[in-house]
């Protein structure tokens, strides 16, 4: 064996080996956080499962990696934490779909625990989540998040993506640095932020005044809404405050993964937290 072979953290003969033909069984699409319990959370791309494998509070079950994939991960001196098996990339395209950029790492791992209101440090910034159904959207907000340095993004445990798949590729492994706070009823989440002393202000186009010109405070939560709906009326009447985000163009409003990151500037900014 060749100096080179034996730094690959990859063992070519161990476990099931992946004959020609084998397939991997397809998931389906992204489904409500309650309606797979048990399931792995499926975890593909560089950043992703790099970020996971540096995560010690995440379990990996399982692991896949072209050849290029272990031996980048080798170059770069990343523990694989269990024996991977390695298999040509058109069967993890055969998983994933051949739409998806795995870039030759697949990863089944278990879901990281989510934490409760009361855990949340009175500091900073968290954003609340008002039923945001797109996993690409919801990706991005962690994304832009982790960027932040946000303290948690709380959302419902119905009506929201799980945290898996499509939404973890967009995260580009910020799932493994923002902690998700999964609740019942967001109005009550609210509720409780606001009892902690959270100043909690929703972000509707009906908003009272511009955000930029709203008194801010730590610890701060900025709820947003879904694209189309917006914040629902209970949760606007939860919101300490209700403001806009003022666009000098003739677009007015934006994307929700776009207000995301437009909001936490704003509030980074003006609460000092970009230093």
């Amino acid at each position: 064996m060749s100096d080179r072979e034996r730094k690959l953290p990859f063992r070519r003969g161990g476990g099931k080996p992946f004959e020609k033909g084998r397939k991997f069984a397809r998931p389906a699409g992204h489904r409500a956080r309650e309606s797979s319990p048990d399931g792995p959370v499926i975890l593909y791309g560089w950043h992703t499962v790099s970020a996971a494998l540096a995560n010690p509070d995440r379990q990996i079950r399982k692991l896949f990696l072209t050849e290029n994939a272990a031996r980048r991960l080798a170059d770069e001196n990343i523990d694989t934490r269990v024996p991977p098996e390695i298999v040509r990339p058109n069967l993890i395209d055969q998983r994933l779909g051949p739409d998806a950029v795995h870039q030759g790492l697949l990863a089944e791992a278990e879901p990281l625990a989510s934490p409760d209101i009361d855990d949340l440090a009175q500091e900073g910034i968290v954003l609340v989540l008002d039923q945001i159904t797109d996993p690409h959207n919801v990706g991005a907000i962690l994304r832009s998040g982790a960027a932040f340095a946000v303290k948690a993004i709380v959302a419902t445990a119905r009506h929201s993506p799980e945290a898996t798949g499509v939404l973890a590729k967009a995260a580009s492994g910020a799932l493994e640095l923002v902690p998700l706070v999964t609740v019942q009823n967001l109005a009550r989440a609210l509720n409780e932020l606001n009892d902690r002393g959270f100043l909690t202000v929703g972000l509707d186009s009906e908003g009272s005044e511009d955000l930029g010109a709203v008194p801010l405070q730590q610890p701060l939560a900025l709820v947003l809404g879904a694209e189309g709906k917006g914040l629902r009326q209970l949760t606007r009447e939860t919101c300490r405050v209700v403001a806009r985000l003022d666009m000098p163009g003739e677009i007015k409003s934006l994307n929700v993964s776009n207000a995301a990151v437009l909001a936490l500037y704003i509030g980074a900014s003006r609460l000092g937290l970009m230093k």
